[in-house]
């Protein structure tokens, strides 16, 4: 299947559509046929409604026709995670134990997103609850990777990234609460980034309140960096939102930075495959050939999954308890499972992760006294098969804990993205994670930029499934 507006960024459509080559419910119709050939394959939403998208496009196209464009994202088709409130749709959070009733409002994201003018086509596909690296639930099935339809795309924001790697949106709203923006941006070759905690509000309040990011995915850095000018910013509804402005992201793109990098292959307790391990250690190499300083730290960290399991999955289950223990035949087997050891967990034991956790943040902030940018391979293994929890050869880890490199910059709330690196042999696409200093969006936008301007090659193949 092909369309001359498929893989376009915002700014090519946001170009078509100020030059009138294309309306914006011309775009919508061109979206909508793709979906038609895509989603059978992909099963990329939880959730459609056409009709309300047709109504914001058409007055997406009023402003055009009178000149008064709402901003760079007027007019251009997304999607929204099905973890966040979108008003008049369900929020399933990919569970049978939930409601289908409409909710009532949008959350802060989804308000500003509507406020730019975008036109937003559904909820998309996640695990139940976020609470698994990949990408299926009870409630939606399997997602599907575009790169090769028998693989995971990765989760848990599964459906936003298979639908913007296959061409059919330029970027899509995902959580990370763990990871779960940036190990399928990883899987699916782009550019996904979790902010500073507290950038982007988060509202209403998260299963997993202290660790819960929202954030984009997209096929180019500069996509990344308009969207999160859009949705980030304060709300007063959620106590952690950052008060101070917030920064240029796109005069980061523009500018590089002297920056200090660390590059670590295995933060001293990860296990990575081998081709994993060749193509970020290049891509490392690579950007210290851009005039960077990269220094090789082995160990930055021992494992801090106890603290994350601890806080995530002891909020998720006291959301479902009263569910766990009356029906628990509907939930996930495999999210039950750890959802029943967080809360049997003692005060004491959770309460000792939480002080833990705070000498963590503490010894992160130091890290990056010295640093600037450290560098980790994003996930330790390309997509593996889908309906797995696992890689094959990681199953003495849990759902998350074969990831690896993720969740610690939940637990300390550093900005986080993954950026696109290469290929395995097999067509797989391979992620390096960047992460920053708590605040320093601007160091890895510019790292990005430079990075993705140097290697244009990669972000110019499309996968087969688009």
């Amino acid at each position: 299947m092909s369309s001359e507006l498929a893989f376009k960024s915002i700014r090519e459509l946001r170009s078509a559509l100020s030059r009138k080559e294309v309306s914006p419910t011309e775009l919508l119709d061109d979206v909508m046929a793709r979906y038609e050939k895509l989603e059978p394959e992909l099963n990329m939403f939880a959730h459609v409604d056409f009709d309300r998208a047709r109504e914001q496009a058409k007055a997406a196209e009023k402003r055009l026709m009178k000149g008064e464009v709402l901003g760079p994202l007027d007019g251009i088709p997304t999607s929204i995670k099905d973890l966040i409130a979108v008003k008049d749709m369900p929020q399933r959070f990919g569970s049978r134990a939930t409601s289908d009733a409409p909710m009532a409002a949008d959350a802060p994201s989804v308000e500003r997103l509507r406020a730019a003018g975008a036109v937003i086509l559904g909820k998309s596909t996640t695990s139940e609850f976020g609470c698994k690296a990949v990408g299926d639930s009870p409630l939606t099935g399997i997602t599907r990777n575009p790169w090769n339809k028998q693989k995971t795309p990765g989760g848990s924001s599964c459906g936003a990234a298979a639908m913007v790697a296959a061409g059919l949106v330029p970027y899509a709203i995902g959580t990370d609460g763990g990871g779960s923006v940036r190990i399928p941006a990883a899987f699916c070759g782009l550019f996904g980034i979790k902010a500073n905690f507290g950038r982007v509000a988060v509202y209403p309040t998260s299963a997993t309140p202290t660790l819960a990011h929202v954030g984009p995915l997209a096929r180019t850095v500069e996509d990344a960096a308009i969207v999160l000018a859009v949705i980030g910013g304060t709300d007063w509804r959620d106590p952690f939102t950052i008060a101070n402005a917030q920064p240029d992201y796109a005069a980061a793109l523009r500018a590089k930075r002297r920056l200090r990098i660390a590059w670590s292959p295995t933060l001293g307790y990860g296990r990575v495959d081998p081709e994993v391990a060749d193509v970020t250690r290049q891509a490392a190499e690579k950007i210290a050939s851009l005039g960077y300083q990269v220094d090789h730290i082995e160990k930055v960290m021992d494992d801090p999954i106890d603290m994350w399991m601890a806080e995530f999955y002891a909020g998720v289950g006291t959301r479902l308890r009263d569910m766990i223990e009356s029906k628990p035949e509907i939930i996930d087997p495999s999210v039950l499972s750890v959802l029943r050891d967080a809360i049997n967990q003692g005060l004491k034991t959770y309460y000792d992760s939480v002080f833990r956790r705070y000498d963590f943040r503490e010894k992160m902030r130091s890290f990056f006294e010295k640093f600037d940018i450290l560098l980790t391979p994003t996930v330790p293994v390309t997509a593996f098969d889908a309906g797995l929890d696992q890689p094959p050869a990681y199953e003495d880890k849990t759902i998350v804990s074969w990831a690896t490199f993720t969740y610690p910059f939940n637990l300390s709330g550093q900005p986080a993205a993954s950026i696109p690196v290469g290929f395995s042999k097999g067509g797989l696409p391979i992620g390096l994670q960047a992460v920053a200093a708590s605040h320093d969006e601007l160091s890895i936008f510019s790292l990005a930029s430079a990075f993705e301007a140097a290697s244009a090659g990669i972000s110019n193949r499309h996968p087969p499934a688009s």
